[in-house]
């Protein structure tokens, strides 16, 4: 099979390898779309892998159908989507071992292209989730437009926020985000977002600031953003393992609350994810914009360059496989 494989800082290749063994309590899918995460690029292009890594690594959001079972509840035929661990993801491969613990069958009333997305929209469903916010009424704020922001945009209108305030440096992220319901979208590269959410306020700032991002210069910026009292969502992945400076003092005197986000996918049940393919299949949202850059696996590196790059009005960068018939 071929699969993609992390070698080397900023690199990743296609190579022939192959087929995974399926142990007691695993499936084998037969992968048909993966995407390419935020936190797969702050992996490949911020630092080079310590030990050789696995084939399909570092991806791990995928769809694809079921073709070996040793897994009650599953069986070959069946559409799927897997959800491992991001140190677990073998997705980027024609073909996956994976317990079925991490798989949810998939309807066949929308395109597996479309429920692909179902695996960051769950993670933002369950971002939200474990500490529930009372929106209605209030302003929120979101620094970063990519698929995770721009479901916290979709999510955070849903949820009864007076306003959605975003920013993003890439145009079609903006028009996309304005499209799930964002009232306010600022191009950060021409436009100080702080300055922006405050005149759009009254001076007051916002009562919800998520960090989408997770970059050194974005971080500080989301207690800028802040009303007092306010309530941080730190959902970006921080860029390598150094600390991030801000100021506790402000944090503390202005009676901040703030808190970060991880592992979904070790929810029980799984319910943010079986929610968020509800909400696709619904036409609760449309995620056909995000399909802008379908390539093929043996362009898996020119894929990573396009998602780091943000090349092309990238909104979203995906790999597809040639299935056998």
């Amino acid at each position: 099979m071929k699969a993609a494989r992390w070698v080397d800082l900023g690199r990743v290749v296609c190579e022939d390898v192959p087929v995974p063994p399926v142990a007691d309590g695993q499936v084998l899918v037969r992968t048909a779309y993966a995407s390419i995460c935020g936190s797969d690029l702050h992996s490949v292009f911020l630092e080079a892998p310590a030990q050789p890594q696995e084939p399909g690594h570092p991806g791990h959001e995928s769809v694809g159908e079921v073709v070996e079972s040793r897994c009650p509840g599953f069986a070959p035929g069946m559409s799927v989507l897997t959800v491992p661990h991001a140190v677990d993801g073998r997705c980027l491969a024609e073909y996956q071992a994976i317990p079925g613990s991490f798989c949810i069958r998939l309807p066949d009333t929308a395109p597996l292209s479309h429920l692909l997305m179902a695996q960051q929209l769950g993670t933002v469903v369950y971002a939200l989730r474990t500490h529930p916010f009372d929106l209605v009424g209030k302003d929120a704020a979101v620094i970063g437009q990519g698929s995770a922001g721009a479901f916290f945009t979709f999510l955070l209108k849903r949820a009864g926020a007076a306003r959605v305030l975003v920013s993003d440096k890439s145009p079609a992220r903006l028009a996309y985000s304005a499209k799930l319901g964002a009232d306010l979208t600022v191009d950060a590269n021409d436009v100080d977002f702080t300055r922006a959410v405050r005149e759009a306020t009254g001076g007051r700032g916002a009562d919800l600031v998520v960090e989408a991002v997770g970059s050194r210069e974005t971080f500080p910026q989301s207690l800028d953003l802040a009303a007092w009292g306010a309530t941080l969502v730190w959902f970006g992945l921080p860029e390598g393992h150094g600390h991030y400076p801000f100021s506790f003092n402000d944090f503390f005197r202005r009676g901040l609350t703030a808190y970060s986000n991880f592992g979904a996918q070790g929810e029980p049940g799984l319910h943010s994810f079986r929610y968020a393919v509800r909400l696709i299949t619904d036409g609760a949202i449309d995620v056909s914009p995000l399909l802008s850059h379908m390539l093929p696996i043996e362009k898996v590196d020119e894929a990573f360059r396009i998602a780091h790059d943000r090349t092309d009005n990238a909104l979203k960068v995906s790999i597809k496989f040639q299935l056998e018939d």
